[in-house]
C-alpha cells in the first residue's frame, strides 16, 4: 500500500537516504529540508535528478523544524498536494562534539531545540489531521546512545535523544486510541555513510578545553577508531533506511514499537527490551493495556 510520508532532516544522512528508499518502494516522499533556495538549493536538485532518473514520487518542501511558521507552512503545502499525511519521520537532528563543560546552557538548549523541540513542533500541525483520520504513522529515529554505549564527548547530543526517546513513548499512549501507530528506529554509532560527525558543532568558548586535552588527548580520535572496529564489514548505513522502508510497509497495526540496526551491538537493545517490556507490564497493571495497541474508539 502506497503512503505519502513526510520526512524531516532529509538533505542528508539517514533522511536522504531513506527518503530515496521510500520512494523506491512506491511510497509518496516529501523530502523535508530548510533552506531549500539558499544552501540546500543543491540537494534539492539532487532529489529532483535522483526522482527523475528513477521515476519515482519524491518530492521536496521547505520546512526548518525550529520555526513553527515553517513547519505549519509545510504541513499545509503537503495536504493541499497528496490530502493526507499518512507517515511523518522524525529525523531531524544536530549533533555537538566537545566536553558537556564546555558548552553554554544555550547552546546546549539549541541542541534541544532542533532534536526534541522540532519533532513537537511537527507533531503539533499534523497530529489534528491524523486524529480527524484516526490513522497515521509517527517514526521517530532515535539513537543507541538513549540506552547503550556512551563515549564522552556527546553530552548535549545524547541527553537531546534521550528527552527524544521518551517523548516518543508518551506519545505512543496517548495516540493509541487514535489510531495512530509509533515506531522508534534506533540506529546504533555508524562511523561512515552519514555526516553527523563531519557537521558536528562544536563549543564556542573554548577556555575550558586545554585542561581536557591535558587529561583526554585525542579521544574522540581514539573512540571513533574503536567504534569502526566494532562494526561488521556488512554495516552498511542503508541498513537504516531498509529498516524504516520495512517498517512503513508493515500492516497497519502491526508496526514494531521499536527496531534496533546496531551492527556493533553497543547494548541499547538489551537494555530497551527490559524497559518496553517494564511499560507493557506496569500499563496493564493500571489497566491501560489498550494503550498499547494503536486503535480506533470511534
Amino acid at each position: 500500500m502506497s503512503e505519502t510520508i513526510l520526512i524531516t532532516g532529509a538533505s542528508s544522512g539517514f533522511g536522504a537516504l531513506s527518503a530515496r528508499a521510500l520512494a523506491r518502494a512506491g511510497h509518496t516522499v516529501y523530502a523535508a529540508m530548510r533552506d531549500t533556495d539558499g544552501r540546500n538549493a543543491a540537494r534539492v536538485a539532487e532529489v529532483r535528478d535522483y526522482a527523475e532518473e528513477h521515476d519515482v514520487d519524491l518530492r521536496v518542501v521547505e520546512l526548518d523544524v525550529l520555526s513553527q511558521e515553517s513547519v505549519d507552512t509545510a504541513v499545509a503545502a503537503v495536504l493541499a498536494e497528496a490530502d493526507a499525511i499518512d507517515v511523518v519521520v522524525h529525523n531531524a537532528g544536530h549533533m555537538v562534539l566537545g566536553p558537556a563543560e564546555a558548552f553554554t546552557p544555550e547552546e546546549l538548549a539549541a541542541v534541544y531545540d532542533t532534536n526534541v523541540l522540532g519533532s513537537q513542533r511537527l507533531n503539533r500541525a499534523v497530529l489534528p489531521h491524523m486524529r480527524r483520520r484516526e490513522r497515521g504513522l509517527l517514526l521517530w529515529v532515535g539513537s543507541s546512545s538513549t540506552r547503550g554505549g556512551t563515549p564522552p564527548y556527546l553530552a548535549p547530543y545524547f541527553a537531546a535523544k534521550a528527552a527524544a526517546d521518551a517523548l516518543a513513548v508518551s506519545y505512543a499512549a496517548e495516540l493509541a486510541r487514535f489510531g495512530i501507530e509509533t515506531t522508534i528506529v534506533v540506529p546504533g554509532a555508524f562511523t561512515s555513510g552519514t555526516n553527523h560527525f563531519a557537521n558536528a558543532g562544536h563549543p564556542a568558548e573554548q577556555s575550558v578545553l586545554p585542561a581536557y586535552d591535558e587529561r583526554y588527548g585525542a579521544l574522540m580520535e581514539q573512540v571513533a577508531k574503536r567504534l569502526a572496529a566494532l562494526q561488521p564489514p556488512d554495516a552498511d548505513v542503508s541498513l537504516v533506511a531498509d529498516a524504516i522502508v520495512q517498517v512503513v510497509g508493515a500492516p497497519h497495526g502491526q508496526r514494531p514499537f521499536r527496531v534496533h540496526v546496531d551492527p556493533a551491538d553497543d547494548g541499547s537493545a538489551e537494555v530497551s527490551e527490559v524497559a518496553d517490556r517494564i511499560r507493557t507490564r506496569f500499563l496493564t497493571r493500571i489497566g491501560l493495556a489498550d494503550l498499547l495497541t494503536p486503535h480506533s474508539t470511534a
